[in-house]
């Protein structure tokens, strides 16, 4: 069955025109999804994306402000006019930017506008990390032990004493990867406590820190889920998403390859029970660290919105999760059944960035001159690039998803490690170098690896200069 919530049964609308509130590849994702579902599009573009790939897709286009995203994507008001001005009934904002910011689903509502994600409240109660910790133990889900908001650093040195060390210093409204330290000895806690304190606070406006235990033997698993406005929601399986350097994802898999059947059962049904407690509405996804020494999985945090490795469950269970959200937007309730979603195969993707790994991944903007991905069964791509597109150097750099789909996990890997080979670029630095040595690396063909694989075991490696 369903999982049910209480959530009021809200009024049927109809979407038929989407203002796309992002860039790049999320862009174009959005704007086949839509017209698959036979809905125009309007790109709200800043100066620097008016000749963009998704500007040529969309039926319309509409610029939002210059290229800094201060400027223009990060602006909710600047969105929801271009809505207005332009009759969209609903505004999907993709992943990043605005996504996760109540403020805009806020401004949707009081202006008549569909907001394609989330409720307000869903995306404030799971923002703090503290409070969706605290939501997520009163779910019955397993939380890391830690502590509760530390204001000092005399504060938080005596919380260490108390949970001991290895721990990790977090930021309560961080995210993507940014305001963590892994904290060894009391010293560094004293060294790094003021410096994240001023970090967190100058890229969240938030300076709150909080203490974890650090578990170095671990996979960073997460869950898909999807709920509707009528109360249902589901799971659709988990992703590995382990391959990360900075605390940022590099390389995702679906399955899970570690889980038994019982655990994937239980981390999944956590992840609903979870949902479920809170009424999501719309795709999120619940993420857990499993420890590998113990096979204990413990709640991390909830993302309100699309992901960015959605494409590798799409693959895995045949459920256009764009599609899906649009329509639980619309007020449709779910047409999936919890029965009705089975795993078929193995699905890897890889993100490629214009990087260079030679200079410490420094981002390297500049006019693509060939573009030559693979084309074959099996293979997938998401991406706004082209031959003779300009990458433009104000946003993130990534610029494609390599996605592969086998039967088996083997069968996948050897499938990438053939795709990577073949993906030519010139005109710009990417990380594919990078991820042909990562994938062709015995560790992670046999699945051998942990959160901080890829920065204490290969990294080593890699930057070590050829005898």
């Amino acid at each position: 069955m369903i999982a049910k919530s209480s959530l009021p049964k809200p009024p049927m609308n109809k979407i038929s025109r989407v203002l796309v509130g992002n860039r790049g590849e999320i862009a174009v994702r959005i704007i086949k999804a839509c017209k698959e579902l036979g809905i125009s599009t309007v790109l709200a573009a800043s100066e620097a994306d008016r000749e963009s790939l998704p500007a040529t897709m969309a039926d319309k286009v509409v610029c939002i402000g210059p290229p800094l995203s201060k400027d223009s994507y990060l602006r909710p008001e600047y969105l929801v006019v271009a809505a207005r001005g332009t009759s969209c009934d609903a505004i999907h904002p993709g992943y990043g930017f605005l996504s996760e910011r109540a403020e805009l689903v806020e401004l949707c509502e009081k202006s008549g506008i569909i907001f394609i994600g989330p409720t307000s409240k869903n995306i404030r109660d799971m923002g703090d990390k503290l409070a969706a910790r605290e939501m997520a133990r009163k779910s019955g889900v397993p939380t890391i032990p830690g502590s509760h908001k530390v204001e000092t650093v005399k504060e938080a040195v005596e919380v260490s004493k108390q949970l001991g060390f290895p721990l990790i210093l977090k930021a309560a409204a961080g995210g993507g990867g940014r305001g963590m330290a892994i904290i060894e000895t009391v010293s560094q806690l004293e060294q790094v406590f003021a410096s994240l304190a001023l970090e967190v606070y100058s890229a969240f406006g938030d300076a709150s820190l909080f203490l974890e235990r650090y578990f170095s033997n671990s996979r960073h698993v997460e869950v898909q889920i999807l709920g509707d406005r009528f109360g249902n929601a589901i799971h659709l399986f988990e992703r590995d998403c382990s391959i990360q350097r900075r605390h940022q994802k590099v390389i995702e898999e679906a399955p899970c390859p570690i889980l038994t059947d019982e655990q994937r059962k239980g981390i999944c049904k956590a992840a609903l029970d979870l949902a479920v407690a809170i009424g999501y509405v719309s795709c999120g996804t619940v993420e857990f660290l499993v420890d590998q020494n113990s096979r204990q999985f413990f709640f991390l945090e909830m993302n309100t919105r699309i992901q960015v490795e959605h494409p590798i469950t799409e693959e895995v269970t045949g459920i256009d999760l764009v599609k899906e959200q649009i329509k639980v937007a619309d007020g449709q309730p779910l047409g999936l059944s919890q029965s009705s979603i089975t795993l078929k195969g193995h699905a890897i993707e890889c993100r490629i960035n214009a990087e260079s790994p030679e200079r410490n991944f420094a981002p390297c903007p500049g006019i693509v001159k060939t573009w030559n991905p693979p084309v074959r069964k099996g293979v997938r791509l998401e991406t706004h690039c082209y031959p003779g597109y300009l990458i433009p150097p104000f946003y993130d750099s990534l610029i494609a998803k390599l996605i592969v789909k086998e039967k088996g996990r083997r069968e996948a890997v050897l499938a990438m490690q053939s795709a990577l080979q073949d993906f030519q670029v010139e005109g710009i630095q990417t990380t594919l170098p990078f991820l042909r040595a990562v994938t062709t690396h015995s560790d992670f063909t046999e699945s051998n690896v942990s959160t901080n694989w890829l920065e204490k075991v290969f990294m080593k490696q890699f930057e070590e200069p050829a005898a």
